[in-house]
């Protein structure tokens, strides 16, 4: 078995692809509508799904919104340098909500930014020990 990809619901799809390859350097992957269900996948990663995890974006027509709710956490991406990754996203438009820094009660190096519809991903340093 294997983890295939997480699934996000967007509220405005064109600015979450953006987002995700343009700020985060993802590569869209595949998008495809689903007329008869009113909605549109499209799938974004850092390689083929074949073997790497990615990212499943669901728009739902006419939905743009959603309650991000109390159970949702964060998706954690592993980067070299946490200060410089925040660097680049902030020069990219992206929202850092959690500057660079120690981990709480650890010494892991993390940060945290936001997507267009508040979805927190984490950066953490490669070579983390928490």
């Amino acid at each position: 078995m294997r983890l295939l990809h997480t699934m996000l619901r967007v509220g405005d799809l064109d600015k979450s692809i953006a987002f995700y390859t343009e700020v985060l350097g993802m590569t869209l992957l595949r998008r495809k509508d689903y007329p008869d269900g009113q909605f549109t996948l499209a799938f974004v990663g850092y390689g083929e799904e074949a073997h790497n995890s990615v990212i499943e974006l669901t728009y739902n027509w006419g939905v743009d919104s959603y309650e991000l709710g109390t159970g949702y956490g964060h998706i954690a991406l592993e980067v070299a340098d946490v200060y410089k990754a925040c660097e680049d996203i902030r020069a990219r438009g992206g929202k850092i909500t959690r500057e660079p820094g120690p981990m709480k009660h650890g010494s892991s190096i993390l940060a945290f930014v936001e997507d267009p519809d508040g979805y927190k991903i984490e950066l953490l340093s490669s070579g983390r020990n928490d």
